[in-house]
């Protein structure tokens, strides 16, 4: 058991029955009545976030994970197969577990968050940005804006389609944010 000032973002912790992480705190001291700590939790399960609250006298359960590299090799009927850095074994893990699943290539290094004590995988966390090429795009026209921030609908390797800027042509590559599946900036070539 933790006090609630040791939270921490990324810290795992274990809350009505089911395994969170922390996204964001804000400690909160009040002129009158008691300190509390505001929080942003995500559900490893469902991946949904919630807003909660504790009192600053709450007792939290943390929970130990461990973050371990792993390569991305295929998908099959079964789910998507990764193979450990260091130790070569294989793991199959299922769709659900992954955010953001279409940004994942072949060979892409990854850390599976695992519940250390039960040896369960709870995430996939990518990179923070993923390289990508337009296979189809919309050519931009000069003239063609309404605003400086002029969009147009990108195709990316065939599976994914997100928006980018009007100077984007196909067969650009692009870095894609993979926390929220946005373009981020055009590579050079």
């Amino acid at each position: 058991m933790a006090n609630v000032s040791d939270i921490k973002n990324g810290l795992c912790i274990e809350y009505n029955g089911n395994l969170f992480s922390i996204v964001s705190f804000q400690h909160v001291k009040p002129g009158k009545g008691p300190a509390f700590v505001r929080t942003k939790l995500k559900n490893l399960e469902t991946g949904k976030v919630i807003d909660n609250t504790f009192a600053g006298s709450a007792k939290i359960n943390t929970i130990r994970i461990e973050r371990r590299p792993h390569q991305y090799l295929y998908q099959d009927d079964m789910g998507y197969v990764f193979m450990h850095n260091e130790t070569y074994e294989q793991v199959t893990i299922s769709e659900k577990l992954i955010d953001n699943h279409l940004l994942l290539k072949e060979g892409m290094n990854v850390d599976i968050v695992v519940h250390a004590d039960e040896e369960t995988p709870l995430q996939v966390d990518l990179p923070p940005f993923v390289e990508m090429k337009v296979t189809y795009t919309e050519p931009g026209l000069k003239g063609d804006t309404s605003s400086s921030t002029a969009l147009k609908k990108a195709t990316l390797d065939d599976k994914l389609e997100i928006m980018v800027p009007l100077f984007v042509n196909q067969d650009d590559v692009i870095k894609v944010d993979t926390r929220d599946v946005s373009y981020a900036e055009r590579v050079k070539s």
